[in-house]
């Protein structure tokens, strides 16, 4: 790519950032933009990048403004920090002072980070995926086994610890300290409440929660004008700690594969779900799990179904797809914005 495409790429992801309401993450990316050049490390790195820069490919915006963010949580940067939440109406010459002194002083540590891809691991997601669960659990069966890729830390693995208002309907863990409530659209969802048999996460770089300084690298992907969702991955983090799910290291086809192969346990729906991550994949990767998927959707039967749940990118946005064998047919269940703050039920 050109230099102006991939600076083209730091402005989609401004407008983004604004339209999910966090404009000082907008203005820091912004700030960004307009200090990338070729006379720093980090300038040449990016419009180097050797692969898609853009909010869906490798997302090099997101990992930049991560950077900056776990420079300030890490206290390596106090001039940038003077410059973050919880100051209010800071002065934007200021930060665009601040953040081109950070790429030039921190080069080594950012580049440590741009080599990761974002792992935001956004629990709001999970009002999507639950209910799709419930609609699981109406169509198959209520216990579940759920396999999760590009599972980041797991905190979406444990869903059902987390209480949920789905358009009215109350769900989930009552007294849970994660509240998802969604502004909906549509009828509530319907089906019983999944119960969860087994739970199992896949990730090439998992997010060990146990390890302060993967929980700070955590927490630099959430935006740090958004207090709400802060917080909301804070009290998630604080019960994965409490049971922490299981993560293999894996690539994801490689382990989708392995995990439908194995024998099905009766009553019990296996449940495919990922949130925002296929698209990480190479296509490769995503013929193979959709094959492995098909065979052993064949396999299937009504006391063992298998199911396939998503949440990702489509045309008009994110869209909450599933998926059940036998059978086989796809239905769109839902849309929403990326973090599931609104959600439109078909």
């Amino acid at each position: 790519m050109s230099d102006a495409q991939v600076l083209a790429s730091f402005a989609t992801q401004v407008t983004a950032c604004e339209s999910l309401g966090s404009p000082f993450t907008a203005r820091v990316v912004a700030a960004c933009q307009a200090n990338l050049n070729r006379t720093t490390d980090v300038g040449r790195k990016i419009l180097d990048w050797p692969g898609d820069p853009t909010p869906r490919g490798d997302a090099v915006a997101l990992r930049l403004a991560g950077a900056l963010h776990a420079l300030v949580m890490s206290g390596r940067a106090p001039a940038l920090a003077a410059c973050y939440p919880p100051e209010a109406g800071a002065d934007p010459d200021a930060l665009e002072a601040a953040v081109a002194a950070a790429l030039v002083d921190h080069a080594g540590f950012i580049a440590g980070i741009l080599e990761r891809a974002p792992q935001t691991n956004e629990v709001g997601r999970s009002a999507a995926l639950y209910a799709g669960l419930l609609v699981v659990a109406d169509r198959a069966t209520p216990a579940v086994e759920l396999l999760e890729i590009g599972s980041s830390a797991g905190l979406n693995l444990m869903l059902d610890r987390f209480s949920y208002d789905l358009g009215g309907r109350q769900a989930g863990a009552a007294a849970s300290a994660v509240r998802l409530r969604p502004r909906w659209t549509g009828s509530p969802p319907q089906g019983p409440e999944p119960r969860i048999v087994g739970r199992r996460g896949c990730d090439l770089a998992p997010i060990d929660v146990r390890d302060p300084a993967e929980r700070l690298r955590l927490r630099s992907y959430i935006w740090a004008d958004q207090a709400e969702r802060l917080a909301r991955q804070d009290a998630a983090v604080a019960i994965a700690l409490a049971d922490p799910p299981v993560l293999d290291r894996m690539d994801a086809a490689e382990w989708v594969e392995r995990q439908v192969e194995t024998e099905p346990t009766p009553g019990v729906t296996r449940v495919l779900m990922h949130s925002i991550a296929f698209q990480y994949l190479p296509e490769n990767g995503r013929a193979r799990v959709r094959a492995a998927m098909r065979r052993a959707g064949e396999r299937a039967t009504r006391a063992a179904p298998l199911a396939w749940l998503s949440f990702e990118q489509a045309d008009e946005g994110p869209a909450l797809s599933l998926q059940v064998w036998p059978g086989g047919k796809t239905v769109r269940l839902a849309r929403a914005d990326p973090h599931v703050s609104r959600m439109s039920w078909d």
